[in-house]
């Protein structure tokens, strides 16, 4: 399918160029037939590009360009990559349905590889939804449903093999310029055989209990659809809330006007047992359209889509790349707060920043770790992953370490972004590593905690700890002990050779990273509760109860703990005794952690403001409101708040 490795495929005006470094230029020339016009999004492993096809001089024939770049060092992993996106090309090429976008050419060369697809304008459900205020219409949603089935149907009997999509989420659905749906980004189908397990792969969130397993099957697109539809009509995005608890989260009680008959459709394909939900997608079309009898209300979207002609990529839902000094949201800056710089990535921002010698470090969604002048914005360098990166990065001696969900940590330059080494578990790693006299420390989903000898060039582990179940609370070294809970709600003190000292049980998973101070430690669980706990012995001096999962990890400042609850309140209770000294009442999930500098704490909500509270009385000093949840936890230096948002940017605030 590939052509050969050499310069005659990208052409300009003036003649042969040879492939970029970056990302191409507009009026280079590939194949002797597209023409660039320009960049729409870039990824962590390529950019889509919007082309005119010149074997069409007559009229403007438009067309997206998906570029990979293979930067994979392993040669196994080289070719799996390519072997992905080649399947992408062979998927779309078996696929003629009016929902499914064409696909025109594939051509690779050296370590680039090409689709040319059919070029949609439109926006995504997710776009759609995240511009709209209040509710989209009901009978809209059901509209576009009973659409999404009838595509999904057509997957499911494909012939010779039924495809999965495995992806079905807003993102991946667009409603183009003719309000009809189109599915896109087909990187992560897969051809479905029974009792065929894989790679688990898709969105937390919205990917069935089953997929976690490496399962995946008709009945998984379902789940996922169901997901979808429940987000789009409860305005509750299943990626903040814990998995698998739709049956917690009534649609009639976020929106009214859905009928019960509606709501238990979607709620029976959200169903934990794959056997209970539809038996096909045609199964649950044919319920949405027995759930209403009315046309679909048209009338109530222009506004959400926007201005006829707005153009978005069929090829992938990537989001522009820009670093834009002091641009921010429209809707930014309440209280006068406008901030100093603000840094666009490629997808949502959870990770803490942290600041070394004028540099921000920061991870993405994006599967990148950005390097950014802390004075500016402007990009040092980053590296990219395999995977998306939703832990935070952790500085010593001159190494940036940073684990990611392709299941690996790596060590990187400080200065130069280059990999030192990486070192492979066996499931995703959300937490930040506690480095400590050359020994890094930190948890995976595997069921491990990890203590890895460093040195500049490679790394060796020493012991791993197992508790079979998921580690999501960060390790705290203190006093030659390492403090960190599980999702299991355990609690563990360990000492650095590995060897259990003590154990706390509470009642539900632990994700928030433990705080010691005087000889007490400090923790948050989801039963509701945040902890102290006897250092020595671990059994408990006091606990607060607030209304909502403490996931917010405890930071301290003048004798008191501050902590954030899914309650939707900030809290500062007395240190030594756990009386309430004030609470803050946001409305909305906190689950970012707090920081204090000098009298302010600082923090951010699923609101998606950062707040700057007194410390000492709880009081509003400012708000600054950004255009999606913020789950990043906010870093203060040289008096300069930096804190990431799910609207994809890394903002610079004023302390």
């Amino acid at each position: 399918m590939g052509q050969p490795s050499d310069t005659r495929h990208i052409e300009d005006n003036q003649g042969a160029l040879s492939v970029p470094d970056g990302t191409l230029q507009p009026g280079q020339v590939l194949q002797s037939r597209y023409r660039i016009l320009g960049i729409i999004g870039l990824g962590g492993m390529g950019a889509v590009y919007q082309a005119r096809d010149l074997h069409f001089p007559n009229v403007t024939r438009l067309c997206a360009v998906k570029e990979m770049i293979n930067m994979a060092q392993d040669q196994k992993l080289r070719e799996q990559t390519i072997r992905n996106f080649e399947r992408e090309a062979e998927i779309l090429a078996t696929l003629n349905h009016p929902a499914i976008p064409q696909i025109y050419d594939y051509f690779s060369f050296g370590d680039r590889a090409y689709l040319v697809l059919e070029f949609i304008q439109g926006r995504d459900l997710e776009a759609l939804l995240n511009s709209t205020d209040g509710f989209l219409p009901v009978e809209q949603i059901r509209e576009w449903g009973i659409e999404i089935c009838e595509v999904l149907d057509y997957l499911h009997n494909h012939q010779p093999e039924p495809i999965v999509f495995r992806d079905m989420k807003p993102s991946n659905v667009m409603i183009d310029h003719h309000r009809r749906v189109r599915l896109i980004d087909f990187g992560i189908a897969k051809m479905f055989q029974i009792g065929q397990a894989g790679t688990m792969i898709g969105t937390e969130g919205y990917s069935p209990p089953e997929q976690y397993k490496g399962i995946a099957s008709p009945a998984a697109d379902i789940y996922a659809l169901g997901a979808t539809l429940h987000h789009m009509l409860t305005k509750r995005d299943p990626r903040l809330e814990p998995p698998f608890s739709f049956d917690q989260r009534a649609i009639k009680e976020y929106n009214p006007n859905v009928s019960d008959v509606l709501a238990s459709v979607i709620m029976r394909s959200l169903n934990y047992d794959p056997e209970q939900r539809y038996a096909s997608a045609d199964a649950m079309k044919q319920s949405l359209e027995a759930t209403g009898t009315t046309p679909a209300v048209a009338s109530g979207v222009p506004n959400a889509l926007g201005s006829p002609g707005a153009s978005v990529p069929v090829a992938a839902a990537l989001p522009v790349v820009a670093n834009r000094p002091a641009s921010t949201p429209s809707d930014a800056g309440i209280g006068n707060i406008t901030p100093i710089w603000a840094f666009q990535a490629e997808d949502a921002i959870r990770s803490t920043p942290i600041v070394v010698d004028d540099t921000v470090y920061v991870g993405s969604y994006d599967n990148n770790l950005w390097a950014l002048d802390a004075k500016d914005g402007e990009l040092r360098w980053k590296f990219a992953t395999e995977g998306g990166i939703g832990a935070s990065p952790v500085y010593h001696n001159g190494t940036v370490y940073i684990g990611s969900s392709d299941q690996r940590m790596y060590a990187l330059d400080a200065r130069a972004g280059r990999r030192r080494w990486s070192h492979k578990t066996e499931g995703k790693i959300f937490t930040t590593p506690a480095v400590t006299m050359g020994t890094l420390y930190f948890g995976s989903d595997d069921g491990r905690l990890y203590a890895l000898k460093s040195t500049p060039t490679s790394a060796r582990e020493v012991w791993t700890y197992s508790i079979m179940v998921p580690l999501r609370s960060s390790p705290v070294v203190e006093d030659d002990l390492l403090f960190f809970g599980s999702d299991g709600g355990e609690f563990l003190c360990v000492d650095l050779s590995g060897e259990m000292k003590w154990r706390f049980q509470t009642r539900r998973r632990i994700m928030s990273t433990p705080l010691v101070r005087e000889h007490i430690v400090y923790v948050g669980s989801d039963d509701w509760y945040l902890y102290a706990l006897d250092i020595e012995q671990g059994y408990p001096i006091w606990r607060y109860r607030t209304r909502g999962a403490v996931i917010s990890s405890p930071t301290f400042a003048d004798g008191k703990i501050f902590f954030g609850s899914a309650d939707g309140n900030i809290y500062a209770v007395d240190a030594l005794s756990g009386r309430d000294e004030w609470k803050y009442e946001v409305n909305h999930p906190v689950t970012s952690s707090p920081t204090v500098h000098r009298e302010a704490v600082y923090i951010g909500a699923v609101d998606g403001a950062v707040y700057a509270l007194h410390s000492r009385t709880g009081d509003l000093l400012w708000r600054f409101q950004s255009q999606r949840p913020i789950l990043s936890s906010p870093r203060v230096a040289n008096d300069v708040v930096y804190i990431g948002s799910d609207d994809c940017h890394l903002y610079a605030l004023q302390a």
